[in-house]
């Protein structure tokens, strides 16, 4: 069962990595295993809730997102995407991106780091505002409980997370232009495009969160519709089985599941700009995680249940707000590549670890695990 779900993602990881080794060497094969560690880890959430929706459609349409959906979630988001910002950064085309990527190398590198203080405002601010829309929000399930109840309860201020977010970008300007005035001036002309470019990485946020509400708001309503046949036929004593959308329901629950993918997409491709430059080890890194998310939500359809792991969306989030951390301070300062991946494997392996902590302390005290019985395991595991 495992080997049938995961046969091509393990496929697809051997031929990256040795790709990856070929292209660059062993230096290039951990920055492909450090993308796609981070890509797996990001997007685990991702994988749950598609999964989560998925079992609600009929065969038909589950085979549509699993073929089709994750051609344009594979080779749309993670390897056309990050050559289109590229781009769109250097003010190159994107034929001329890749070639220059291939043909030019120094050329690109000097292109990439003149832009990367627009790429690095945009990523950081679209990551950062993940975060705080995660951490202001009152959630049943608390991990680091002595810092998310009280960011929690700041949280009912209406756009706080916007307000934050733009003091912070406002911050990052002013740093950057005072700091390119004292060494020469050379990057102050700059300081208006971090400043642009930070307001399109929010409004790009604000955009994707818009329609993925209004997606799921459509959905709401078309489940309710299910629903209300559902008690009519049962009222009628005609045979009644699950809800299993279909038609016009699974149709806009597609749409949503793909715009729920690109907006995921966003902070594995973005986070990947905090790593490397190089478009052909992000679209590696990117692909090979990309493959796994698929492999997952699979596994889970068919399993029937989701993993009890409940903090590993807490940790993937904590992973988002220290890249956006990164990438912002990445406009003035160079961070090493291997410190950037580690902080988000070790957060995630951390509220891994964590879950599995709070899962033996349940079980130990005879707990169901449900949001209003484990309180005491979460104070027994040290979260």
């Amino acid at each position: 069962m495992l080997l049938k779900t995961f046969g091509w993602s393990f496929a697809v990881t051997a031929l990256g990595l040795v790709a990856a080794v070929f292209y660059g060497g062993w230096q290039a094969f951990g920055v492909v295993a450090i993308l796609s560690v981070l890509e797996i880890s990001l997007s685990f959430d991702n994988a749950v809730i598609n999964a989560g929706i998925l079992k609600k459609m009929n065969a038909f349409w589950q085979k549509i997102f699993l073929t089709i959906g994750v051609l344009i979630a594979v080779f749309g988001m993670r390897l056309v995407f990050p050559v289109v910002i590229v781009a769109i950064s250097a003010q190159l085309g994107p034929i001329e991106a890749i070639d220059l990527s291939f043909n030019d190398p120094d050329r690109y590198k000097e292109l990439v780091t003149d832009a990367h203080p627009s790429i690095a405002a945009f990523g950081g601010m679209f990551l950062l505002m993940i975060f705080l829309d995660f951490i202001f929000e009152d959630r049943d399930i608390q991990w680091l409980r002595w810092i998310e109840r009280p960011l929690a309860k700041l949280g009912k201020v209406d756009m706080l997370s916007v307000c934050v977010a733009l003091i912070v970008l406002l911050v990052s300007a002013m740093t950057f232009a005072t700091h390119a005035h004292q060494h020469g001036g050379g990057h102050a002309d700059k300081a208006s495009t971090v400043m642009l470019s930070g307001i399109a990485g929010l409004i790009t946020y604000l955009v994707v969160g818009g329609l993925s509400g209004y997606f799921e708001n459509k959905l709401e309503e078309e489940e309710e519709r299910e629903q209300e046949a559902e008690e009519e036929a049962r009222k009628a004593g005609k045979p009644v089985s699950g809800v299993v959308l279909a038609g016009k329901a699974a149709f806009f629950m597609f749409l949503y599941l793909e715009v729920l993918d690109a907006s995921f997409s966003f902070d594995g491709v973005i986070g990947a700009f905090a790593i490397t430059n190089e478009i052909v080890l992000m679209a590696l890194g990117l692909g090979i995680g990309a493959m796994y998310v698929r492999s997952l939500t699979v596994y889970l359809v068919r399993q029937g249940t989701l993993d009890d792991y409940v903090y590993l969306e807490h940790g993937a989030h904590y992973a988002i707000g220290a890249l956006s951390v990164i990438l912002l301070v990445t406009i003035q300062y160079e961070i090493n590549e291997l410190i950037t991946g580690s902080v988000g494997v070790i957060l995630i392996g951390w509220s891994f670890w964590s879950s599995v902590r709070r899962n033996k302390a349940i079980a130990a005290a005879g707990g169901d695990g449900g949001d209003g019985s484990d309180s005491k395991a979460e104070v027994s595991s040290g979260v």
